[in-house]
């Protein structure tokens, strides 16, 4: 297995890697940091072109890193071998496994969105953090939703924070971004019911028929849906409390909503 050793903080490689980290720079290069062998691994199968692969031996978890490479080395990724303090440098993981990648990915608009008969859609609007961005992208896998649409991003999805978070979900699960306005006229073109969710409803999630095309909307962490969306969506239901809070995390809440959806459709595998 070739590759290159890579031993200075100074080398311009390295440096290149770093700069991905600020959202420009990938949006730039159309290229975002995978990190971790699970990660990896999957981006692999999903048919994602691994332009780079950094690794550190003496980070490793487990015996099955080499194999892992070979594959990525064998599907035009180029191998930079490095040290341990080093990889760390460049990951996002308190304890990295000594695996890093660069990975071609784009941002891609409502055009390339599937429009599927009956579809289930997620609709996120400004969603700011990265963690709850990539755990409605797991949970849209897991019901095999036909699509996620991030309205009025305050998240790069290609953060690879929210990669993570997703693990590796965003490679399978169709992914645009755009404005609300847009999401909205997209919605009604297709004839896909928007169900937004909001504590100020009467209407509990379960009473409503999910089986027909419908996109669940949330909102953002703090402050909820805008009120664009509450005066836009065609069905407004709540998520009973019934302690003391008054709200559920956003991924939490999408979740519930999916499954929900999920429930009603016999729950059909992809």
């Amino acid at each position: 297995m070739e590759s290159t050793l890579i031993t200075s903080a100074k080398n311009q490689r390295l440096k290149r890697v770093l700069s991905l980290r600020e959202r420009k720079e990938r949006d730039k290069a159309g290229l975002t940091v995978l990190e971790g062998y699970r990660e990896l691994t999957r981006a692999l199968e999903a048919g994602i072109h691994l332009t780079e692969c950094w690794f550190a031996p003496e980070l490793y978890l487990g015996e099955n890193e080499p194999a892992l490479l070979e594959k990525a080395a064998a599907q035009g990724a180029e191998l930079f071998e490095t040290t341990g303090p080093l990889l760390s440098k460049l990951a996002y993981r308190d304890r990295p496994e000594g695996l890093i990648a660069l990975a071609e990915m784009h941002h891609i608009g409502l055009e390339d969105m599937p429009v599927v008969e009956n579809g289930l859609y997620l609709v996120a609007e400004t969603i700011e953090k990265p963690g709850n961005l990539g755990s409605m992208l797991r949970s849209a896998d897991a019901v095999n939703a036909d699509g996620v649409i991030i309205c009025n991003r305050q998240t790069d999805v290609l953060n690879p924070n929210v990669i993570r978070a997703s693990t590796g979900a965003i490679y399978y699960v169709p992914v645009a971004e755009t404005s609300s306005e847009e999401c909205v006229e997209w919605l009604r073109k297709h004839n896909i019911t928007s169900i937004a969710a909001s504590p100020h409803s009467t209407d509990v999630y379960t009473d409503y028929d999910m089986t027909k095309g419908i996109a669940i909307v949330v909102g953002a962490e703090q402050y909820g849906l805008t009120e664009y969306w509450m005066n836009s969506a065609d069905v407004n239901v709540q998520i009973p409390m019934l302690g003391k809070m008054d709200s559920l995390n956003v991924a939490t809440a999408a979740t519930i909503l999916l499954y929900e959806a999920a429930r009603q459709r016999g729950f059909k595998k992809g």
